[in-house]
């Protein structure tokens, strides 16, 4: 903020008679007139509004001698044209703001000219007035509002969605995935398996109610066991080794035969010990035998 200061030419009135006292321009006689000494030079006022005068920023007449100048940053105003570009109050004795555009407003139209707009209300927002901003836009706190239940978020933590905010309850409410064991919404983190989404705390082992989530698991039925509990509580017992038949690594082959299940490479001849995977075979009381040994049984 910045403050005017008056200047302007003094006139004087000439008493000297004895010698010669012209005006520099005109030559008129100036004794016992009225004159303005300006750049030491003697000018008549005629002369003085003619060719000398400052030119006034707003109404661009002359600002002469009997007038009263305000000047600043090298402009010259009359008195009366110093006013706010905005709302054109006098500025004679106020202070003022001079813009870079050369316009001059008072500190009120000055702070709304500069002052950001909301984007709710779009109307100005007010140095020291309660605002929301976020990612160089300015609300007005009370303008900030959830696109779904039309509340003020003011300092609350919020989301987005496109060009949408919404506080925290309504999006989770709106747009949250909920979860396939407890039903529950999933606000943070969580997990996917088959397309369905799960909280980390309740994807867990049917049996042991291990987590799951980064552990080796298999499905069975629509349940979820750890590999431990699927080999002790469900898998099926190879009639060759009686081991559990996990599908897990060396045991991902098996071969099934009428309600009995083989690891592939358990699966060989009870005699000859001949793998029998994708060949021919004879069982004979529970146990399995190729062509050849079984014609010798």
């Amino acid at each position: 903020m910045t403050f005017y200061r008056h200047s302007g030419p003094r006139s004087y009135l000439s008493s000297v008679m004895t010698e010669r006292f012209n005006c520099f321009y005109c030559r008129d006689d100036l004794h016992g007139k009225k004159y303005i000494q300006k750049d030491e030079k003697h000018v008549c006022v005629r002369c003085f509004d003619k060719l000398c005068a400052n030119t006034c920023a707003e109404c661009r007449k002359p600002i002469g001698v009997d007038a009263k100048e305000l000047t600043h940053k090298n402009r010259h105003w009359h008195e009366g044209c110093f006013r706010c570009a905005k709302c054109y109050a006098p500025l004679a004795n106020e202070p003022f703001a001079a813009r870079d555009d050369g316009k001059v407003m008072c500190g009120k139209c000055g702070a709304h000219e500069d002052s950001p707009r909301c984007q709710g209300c779009y109307k100005v927002i007010m140095p020291g007035s309660q605002n929301v901003e976020y990612k160089h836009k300015v609300w007005h706190e009370e303008c900030f509002l959830c696109a779904e239940c039309k509340q003020p978020i003011r300092s609350q933590s919020f989301l987005t969605k496109g060009e949408d905010f919404f506080c925290g309850a309504c999006h989770e409410k709106k747009f949250a995935k909920n979860c396939a064991g407890c039903k529950e919404p999933i606000t943070t983190g969580g997990l996917t398996y088959q397309d369905k989404p799960w909280h980390s705390e309740c994807f867990v082992c049917n049996t042991c109610k291990k987590q799951l989530s980064g552990a080796r698991f298999t499905a069975h039925e629509d349940t979820f066991y750890c590999v431990d509990c699927y080999k002790t509580s469900v898998a099926k017992k190879c009639s060759g080794c009686q081991n559990p038949i996990t599908g897990f690594g060396k045991g991902t082959s098996v071969v099934n035969y009428e309600n009995s299940t083989w690891h592939e490479y358990c699966f060989n001849c009870k005699k000859c010990s001949l793998s029998l995977a994708h060949k021919r075979f004879v069982m004979h009381e529970s146990n399995i035998y190729c062509p050849d040994c079984a014609k010798k049984l």
